[in-house]
């Protein structure tokens, strides 16, 4: 046999046998050879698992996991890996948003005898977190001469992320005549609090003035202006030298907040049923419209058309006290749904409740499941049935939907568990690890 021929027999099995060998010991999705470790799991301190995701910044409004780590949102994906996961939340069925921003609030309690001073105002973690609200915004309750007490008192003693605009009367709302106090409504004071706290305060308010002139707004606009934030305008008392049309179309700023939008007290409603064109021609400027709801400043005869005509609010929010709170307002989601009840899309409400009422303050950080922000999370059911909501004026609308918070997660920390997802089921045997969760 000649030598080539010998040599092709003798090398032809090993040939094989090495093919054989490299295919057998190749993975296929990636190469790697037999022997190669696994990726090692992310050990995620909490991941929910399931649950329809609407995040407005991102566009998201699909079934997805949401992963949290170290207080961060670490992950948002299908089906991501928990095996190494701490506490894992089965959220199917529920919808998963970022933690609610209430843009309108009252929460100062200290000594003063004032409407939102400790008379009328809410220690914020009672109330928030079982409404997915995770940030709050007070609007006005203290001015610059008593913002540190305040913050004292309320802000750095909250689970809650209490963020505030600062009321342009120095004495805050501290009822009349105080709120009537021109000589209280300094531009410079007001900057200058806001300058020394840009991590806390994020605009200014002006509230509830009575008088015909425009001191209150003016003099708010040019403290916004020092210290480049937004003005919230709570428009007081109707008066025919302070016309709404000049404050939308000519006062404020684009970027700038009008609340109480459907209160229908300021004109919002012309005479012919329809919305005021000043409320448009104010939007288009770049004005913002803030719900504040509060025990006086919604009405349907008001929100029915205003949306019927497309006009949506930018913020939904609350003006929560303890006078709205036990009336027509009751909390974040119940003003929710009766926008569900007026057909605006659940996701333009969630957009209304998070990113939108983030970017008026200028805080991008917040409103959204983007990894690296806050983890700030809400889950809600959506029931279906038969609900009746009430304005701020005894009148009811029917709606055949409701939104009902099961979880929030406020800094990665479940601070609100409705029906215990996050608990271990109880059987006879089982034992306390930790001893008692409370007093």
């Amino acid at each position: 046999m000649p030598t080539r021929d010998r040599l092709h027999r003798i090398l032809l099995p090993a040939g094989i046998a090495l093919i054989v060998g490299a295919t057998i010991g190749a993975t296929p999705s990636t190469g790697a050879t037999a022997g190669t470790k696994a990726e090692t799991p992310e050990a995620y301190d909490l991941v929910i698992r399931g649950g329809h995701v609407i995040d407005p910044k991102s566009n998201l409004d699909a079934v997805r996991d949401v992963a949290v780590k170290d207080g961060k949102i670490a992950k948002v994906a299908a089906n991501i890996d928990t095996s190494a996961t701490k506490q894992t939340v089965d959220a199917g069925g529920n919808f998963v948003t970022p933690g609610l921003i209430d843009l309108h609030a009252h929460l100062f309690n200290g000594p003063e005898d004032a409407y939102a001073n400790g008379k009328n105002g809410v220690a914020p973690d009672g109330f928030t977190f079982r409404s997915g609200v995770t940030t709050a915004v007070d609007a006005g309750s203290a001015g610059a001469s008593n913002f540190d007490l305040f913050k004292k008192n309320t802000i750095d003693r909250s689970k809650t992320r209490v963020l505030a605009f600062l009321n342009i009367v120095g004495k805050g709302m501290a009822g009349n005549p105080a709120e009537q106090d021109l000589s209280d409504m300094k531009p410079g004071p007001a900057a200058a609090k806001a300058l020394q706290y840009p991590d806390t305060i994020v605009g200014i308010k002006t509230a509830h003035y009575e008088g015909p002139e425009w001191t209150p707004v003016d003099n708010s606009i040019q403290a916004g202006k020092d210290a480049k934030i937004p003005v919230l305008v709570d428009f007081g008392e109707p008066r025919p030298e302070r016309p709404l049309k000049t404050l939308l179309t000519e006062k404020l700023r684009p970027g700038d907040i009008y609340s109480h939008a459907y209160s229908g007290n300021r004109g919002e409603l012309g005479p012919d049923g329809k919305l005021n064109p000043a409320m448009q021609q104010g939007r288009d400027r770049g004005v913002l419209y803030d719900v504040g709801h509060g025990g006086g400043s919604f009405g349907w005869r008001v929100a029915v058309p205003a949306l019927k005509e497309g006009f949506t609010p930018d913020a939904i929010s609350t003006d929560l006290h303890i006078t709205s709170m036990n009336s027509g307002m009751k909390d974040m989601t119940n003003v929710m749904s009766k926008f569900l009840a007026l057909n605006m899309p659940l996701k333009d409400v969630i957009s209304a409740s998070t990113w939108k009422p983030a970017q008026s303050i200028k805080r991008p950080d917040l409103g959204n499941l983007s990894v690296g922000a806050p983890a700030d999370i809400a889950v809600f059911t959506r029931e279906q049935g038969n609900f009746g909501y009430v304005d701020s004026f005894g009148f009811r609308v029917d709606g055949t939907q409701k939104l009902s918070t099961e979880l929030t997660v406020r800094g990665g920390q479940v601070v609100w568990d409705l029906n215990g997802k996050t608990a271990k089921k109880w059987t006879p045997s089982a034992k306390p690890a930790d001893g008692p969760i409370g007093h």
